[in-house]
C-alpha cells in the first residue's frame, strides 16, 4: 500500500461529510480496492475520496460550484490561493453580504472567471453558519454569516497537497448526474455513493441544488445500484436509518449494516449530534 499523505484531506466543509466516519467505512472496502477504478457519484468535499487516495478515479457531483473548485484548484492553485488571500484580508460580516449577493447579479456572475467563482464559494463556505452549503429555490446561496473569529479560509498545505494528488494522479472530474457517472463502470471498478440524505419528516437538509433530492431520486439511485449488482459492479452506500431507505435495500442481494455518525452540520437541531446511519453494501 503507497504510502497517504497526511496534508491530504478536504478544502470545504460539507454537511453530511464522512471524515469521523472513515474508520468504519474502511472496514467495509473491497479487499482488491488497490486493483480497482474508484467512483465517487456525490463526492462533495471529498473525505473518502481524500482517506483512500486511490491512483485512478473517477468524481462527480451535480453541484457545478463545487465541481468548479476540484478543477481551479488542479489547474489554477497559485491564482486561487492569491485569491482566497484577499478574502482573508477583507473577511468581515459586510464583505461577507456583499461576496454572497454576487449571484444575484446573473449577469455579473456569469462574467466573473473560474477562479474568482472557486474562491468565492470556498470563502462563503469558510465562513458562512456552520460551514452550510444551501441554495433557494432560485438556486441562490442563502445560508448567514457565520462570525467566526480566525475561520481557515485559505488552507494553503491542504490546497497544494490536493492540487499534487489530482496532477500526479488519473483522476475524471464530472459534473452531471449520478447514475451517468455510475453506469461508465465495469467489474474492475468500486462505486462509493453517498447522496443527499433521506429525511423521513423532511427535516434533515438537502438544500445543495434548488430541485432537491426526493423520494424518487433515492428510488433512482436505488435502481442504479442493482443495475450495478447485476453487472458485479461492487458497490457500497451511505444514507440515514430510516425505515423508507431499509425498505428500498431489503433485498436480499443487500447488506444493510448499523454505524453510528456525530452530525455537526445540519439544518434541524435534532439531526446534529449522534446518530444511527446505514451502510448498504453488494457482495458478500
Amino acid at each position: 500500500m503507497p504510502k497517504k499523505n497526511p496534508l491530504l484531506k478536504p478544502y470545504l466543509k460539507w454537511a453530511g461529510g464522512k471524515r469521523q466516519l472513515l474508520p468504519e467505512i474502511r472496514k467495509y472496502f473491497p479487499k482488491t480496492i488497490n486493483n480497482l477504478t474508484y467512483y465517487e457519484p456525490f463526492v462533495g468535499a471529498g473525505a473518502v475520496l481524500f482517506d483512500l487516495q486511490p491512483k485512478k478515479a473517477v468524481i462527480n457531483d451535480f453541484n457545478a460550484e463545487l465541481i468548479l473548485t476540484y478543477r481551479v484548484v488542479k489547474d489554477h492553485i497559485e491564482e486561487l490561493i492569491q485569491e482566497l488571500k484577499k478574502h482573508k484580508d477583507h473577511n468581515n460580516e459586510i464583505y461577507y453580504y456583499e461576496i454572497r449577493s454576487r449571484d444575484r447579479d446573473k449577469i455579473g456572475f456569469n462574467h466573473l472567471n473560474e477562479i474568482e467563482r472557486a474562491s468565492r464559494l470556498i470563502f462563503l463556505n469558510k465562513t458562512c453558519y456552520n460551514g452550510l452549503y444551501r441554495v433557494n429555490s432560485q438556486g441562490l446561496f442563502n445560508v448567514p454569516y457565520g462570525k467566526y473569529k480566525n475561520p481557515a479560509i485559505c488552507e494553503e498545505p491542504v490546497l497544494r497537497a490536493v492540487h499534487l494528488y489530482l496532477n500526479s494522479n488519473k483522476i475524471t472530474i464530472l459534473n452531471g448526474d449520478f447514475e451517468v457517472t455510475a453506469k461508465k463502470t465495469n467489474d474492475k471498478s468500486f462505486v462509493y455513493f453517498d447522496p443527499p440524505y433521506h429525511s423521513q419528516d423532511k427535516t434533515n437538509f438537502t438544500g445543495y441544488q434548488a430541485d432537491g433530492f426526493n423520494d424518487d431520486e433515492q428510488i433512482r439511485l436505488r435502481d442504479t445500484f442493482l443495475y450495478l449488482t447485476k453487472k458485479n459492479v461492487p458497490c457500497l452506500l451511505s444514507n440515514s436509518d430510516t425505515p423508507f431507505i431499509r425498505e428500498l435495500y431489503k433485498d436480499k442481494c443487500f447488506d444493510i449494516i448499523t454505524v453510528l455518525a456525530k452530525r455537526a452540520i445540519n439544518s434541524a437541531a435534532d439531526g446534529r449530534g449522534n446518530v444511527n446511519e446505514v451502510l448498504v453494501k453488494n457482495w458478500k
